[in-house]
């Protein structure tokens, strides 16, 4: 490898903003903040949204029923005998 031209490959904490949990990962992400992480100061990035706070995750996801391509071509074709079981 060339000398010099790799980012600096190290420990970070990520925080989530929503909920304030830490995780620790590698990361070559530049920041100026600190947080401690179980006993030890890392470099930290704050995050809107991780696998803590999504709703998909969480279980919370809400799920609307869309006019979707199932339904068009149902409504489309309905006059020709083809049914959806």
């Amino acid at each position: 490898m060339k000398a010099n031209i790799h980012p600096n490959y190290r420990p970070v904490v990520f925080i989530d903003a929503a909920t304030g949990k830490k995780f620790l990962s590698a990361s070559t992400v530049e920041t100026e903040t600190t947080a401690e992480f179980e006993g030890q100061e890392y470099p930290s990035v704050r995050m809107d949204i991780t696998s803590d706070s999504h709703p998909f995750y969480t279980g919370k996801q809400k799920f609307t029923q869309a006019d979707g391509a199932v339904d068009k071509f149902n409504k489309k074709f309905a006059n020709f005998g083809f049914k959806n079981k």
